[in-house]
C-alpha cells in the first residue's frame, strides 16, 4: 500500500467518517481551539499569516503557538489506525478527568464554590497551562513511539481511575454511615435515636418487677394522654409520666408500670394514637453509639485532607494527560492531512466572545487552499464514495480540535 494512496484514503476518511464534537453549554471563555496549519515557507510565516488575518478581521482571537516536539512519524498506515485509538483514548481521559474534578467538587462539600481553584496543571491554572504548554519528557519520552506514548497515558489514566474508583467506595461508605447516625440524632420523634434526650433518673432501674416506657404522644393529644394512660391497663405507677422533650409535632414522655403489662400496654397506646418506643436504658449501649458517631466524625475529618490532596494531584495529572493526547492528536492528524516531511504549525486560539460565527469563517476562507471542496461556510462541501453510502459531515480544510477548560459541573 503506497503512501500517496493511504494519504488520499485519508482525506476520504475525514470528508465521509467524521463526527461533529457534541456542543457544550459552558461558558465560551473556557473554550480554546487548537489548530494546525502546514507551512507556508517556513512555520514561522504560517504563525505571523494567522496572527495577521485574526487581527485584521477585529481581534478575532488572541493566539499561541502550540509547541509539540519532534516525535516518531511510524508509517502512515500505522498512523491511520493510531488516529482512531487516540480519539477514543481522548474520550476516555477527559471522562475520567472530569470524575476527579465532580468528586473533588462533592467532597469540598460547602466549599465546592471553589472548586475552580483547586482545579490546577503543575501549579497553574488551567488555562495558564494549555497556552504555555510545554511537552513532559520526562513522563513521554519522545524516543518513545506514538503508540508507546498513548500506552503510557492510558495506563496512567486507568490506574487513576481504579484508585478513584476505591478510594471514592471507602469516603463514601464512611460518610454515608456517619449520616445515619446523624439523621437518627434529628428528625421525627416517631424515628430519630432518643438515646441523647434523656436522663438516668427518669427511669426505673435494677426493679424485678417495673420498668419505664417512652411514648410519643402527638401535641394536639397532650390533654388525651394525660388523661388516660393510667387507665391503658391496670398496673400503672399513677403520676408517673413525665415530659422529657418535644419537637415541632410530638411530645416525648416517660411512664413507669410493672412489666407483666408492658405488651398489652403497648397495644392500648397504639389504639388510642400514642406510639410507645423501643427503648432501654443502657448507659454502656449509649456510651457506645456516642464512641460511634464521634469515631466516624473523626476519621472522615482524618480522610479527608489526604483525599482533597490526591484529587488535586490526580486532577492535574489527568489533565495534563488529556493535553498531550490533544498533541498527538494534532501530530498524528497534521502528517496524515499535509503529509511527510513534517512540516506543520500548530496554534492554540482563544475566541474573543461572540466571535466564534467569525472566526470559523476567516480560518475557512484563510485555509481554503488546503482542499479543493473548502468553502467559506461552516459546513463543506463532502464527497461521496460512489456506492459505500458514507454518511456527511462537517469538516474544515485545517486540523482542529476543541478543548474546552470548564471542568465545574452545572446542575
Amino acid at each position: 500500500m503506497s503512501d500517496i494512496f493511504l494519504q488520499k484514503l485519508w482525506r476520504w476518511c475525514l470528508f465521509c467518517c467524521f463526527r461533529p464534537e457534541s456542543q457544550h453549554h459552558s461558558p465560551a471563555a473556557m473554550e480554546y481551539w487548537l489548530i494546525s496549519a502546514p507551512g507556508e515557507k517556513t512555520c514561522q510565516q504560517t504563525w505571523e499569516s494567522l496572527q495577521n488575518v485574526t487581527a485584521k478581521q477585529g481581534d478575532l482571537s488572541t493566539n499561541w503557538k502550540f509547541h509539540i516536539p519532534d516525535l516518531k512519524v511510524g508509517t502512515l498506515d500505522l498512523l491511520v489506525g493510531l488516529s482512531e485509538d487516540l480519539g477514543k483514548l481522548d474520550s476516555f481521559v477527559e471522562q475520567v478527568m472530569k470524575k476527579v474534578s465532580n468528586y473533588l467538587g462533592d467532597v469540598l462539600e460547602d466549599q465546592r464554590d471553589k472548586l475552580s481553584e483547586n482545579l490546577l496543571a503543575n501549579g497553574v491554572d488551567l488555562a495558564t497551562y494549555i497556552t504555555r504548554f510545554q511537552w513532559d519528557m520526562a513522563k513521554y519520552p519522545t524516543k518513545q513511539s506514538l503508540k508507546n506514548i498513548s500506552d503510557i497515558i492510558s495506563k496512567q489514566v486507568s490506574q487513576i481511575e481504579s484508585d478513584l474508583k476505591i478510594k471514592s467506595n471507602t469516603y463514601n461508605n464512611l460518610k454515608s454511615n456517619l449520616q445515619n447516625i446523624e439523621r437518627k440524632q434529628t428528625g421525627s420523634l416517631l424515628t430519630r435515636n432518643v438515646g441523647d434526650l434523656v436522663k438516668k433518673e427518669q427511669f426505673v432501674h435494677n426493679s424485678e418487677y417495673l420498668t419505664t416506657l417512652l411514648v410519643v404522644v402527638p401535641k394536639m393529644h397532650y390533654q388525651d394522654w394525660h388523661n388516660k394512660y393510667e387507665r391503658l391497663t391496670d398496673m400503672i405507677v399513677p403520676r408517673s409520666t413525665q415530659l422529657v422533650f418535644e419537637d415541632n409535632d410530638h411530645g416525648l414522655f416517660t411512664v413507669s408500670l410493672f412489666k407483666k403489662v408492658v405488651d398489652e400496654f403497648k397495644q392500648k397506646a397504639r389504639e388510642n394514637r400514642f406510639v410507645v418506643r423501643d427503648f432501654t436504658y443502657n448507659e454502656e449501649e449509649l456510651a457506645a453509639g456516642n464512641n460511634e458517631y464521634f469515631k466516624l466524625a473523626s476519621e472522615k475529618k482524618k480522610q479527608l485532607g489526604p483525599l482533597v490532596r490526591w484529587l488535586k494531584v490526580n486532577f492535574g495529572e489527568t489533565f495534563t494527560a488529556w493535553i498531550h493526547i490533544k498533541a498527538l492528536r494534532v501530530f498524528v492528524e497534521s502528517v496524515l492531512r499535509y503529509g511527510l516531511p513534517v512540516n506543520f504549525q500548530a496554534m492554540l486560539l482563544h475566541p474573543q466572545k461572540k466571535n466564534h460565527k467569525r472566526l470559523r469563517e476567516v480560518l475557512n476562507q484563510q485555509y481554503a487552499h488546503l482542499d479543493s471542496t473548502a468553502s467559506s461556510g461552516d459546513k463543506h462541501d463532502v464527497m461521496d464514495m460512489p456506492g459505500l453510502g458514507f454518511g456527511t459531515g462537517e469538516y474544515y480544510p485545517y486540523v482542529y480540535f476543541k478543548i474546552n477548560i470548564d471542568m465545574v459541573e452545572r446542575i
